[in-house]
């Protein structure tokens, strides 16, 4: 009994020293992963060329829009919508590095790390929105301010949900340029599919990004409405991406 104690007394901290190595490898990949985000000059200009683009939108359909027009809500609308196409790329780019490491790499840090250019980006457009429509000289909207904070919580949500689609898309299709092309042409394909049936049509807010994005910066939300960007998240963020990682680590086992 004694021998079996000593023993269990030298195995508990083995034990816990192996957890902790664990905790740290897995710590320093997430770390690595967020680094990598953002962290070479290709992908912080991506992300100033992203967010300088959404200015100048802002800026043209200021001064292009009828005052009516004039709103924090319609601005991100298009601003949003417009910066969302470019960041699933950044997510495509990170699964593109996760690709080229050791197989012992996880999938889930490379996922979570994509919440960093997206959290910039929208960010970034909420205060582009906010600062163009505050500085403009022409006039604006009675209530230009209408749903700012919903909207402003939305934009963010809409950037998340657009760099899940990239990793997850990433880690389905093995070229980066077919994975990239897939994040503008399926999500709008099936919306386009699906409006051009009266029937299906409802089914857009469920099924679709875009569907979601519409609500989201409209900042008219309800509960119905929460419920449909949370089947979107669940189908394009999450669904998606366990799909993409299933498949990666069924690639990485030994055809051989």
């Amino acid at each position: 009994m004694d021998g079996h104690e000593a023993t269990g007394r030298l195995a508990a901290p083995s034990l816990a020293a192996g957890r902790a190595d664990e905790q740290r490898a897995v710590d320093d990949t997430t770390r690595g992963a967020l680094r990598r985000a953002i962290g070479t000059r290709a992908r912080r200009w991506l992300l100033a060329g992203t967010l300088l683009a959404g200015l100048l939108a802002a800026v043209a359909l200021t001064a292009a829009a009828a005052p009516a027009d004039r709103t924090f809500a319609a601005l991100s609308d298009t601003v949003q919508s417009l910066m969302s196409v470019v960041t699933p790329l950044f997510g495509i780019l990170l699964v593109r590095d996760l690709r080229r490491a050791p197989d012992a790499v996880r999938v889930f840090p490379t996922v979570l790390a994509v919440g960093l250019p997206a959290v910039v980006i929208g960010v970034g457009g909420v205060l582009i929105c906010a600062a163009t429509l505050a500085l403009t000289p022409a006039d604006v909207a009675d209530e230009p301010w209408r749903h700012a904070g919903t909207v402003a919580v939305g934009s963010v949500l809409v950037q998340v949900v657009a760099g899940l689609v990239g990793t997850g898309l990433g880690l389905l299709l093995r070229s980066a340029v077919v994975a990239f092309l897939a994040t503008i042409v399926l999500p709008l394909g099936l919306f386009g599919l699906l409006g051009a049936v009266d029937a299906l049509r409802p089914a857009q807010a469920w099924l679709t990004p875009y569907g979601s994005v519409r609500h989201l910066l409209s900042g008219e939300m309800s509960v119905l409405r929460w419920a449909q960007w949370l089947t979107v998240l669940l189908i394009w963020g999450v669904g998606l991406n366990a799909f993409g990682a299933a498949l990666l680590r069924r690639r990485r086992q030994p055809d051989r």
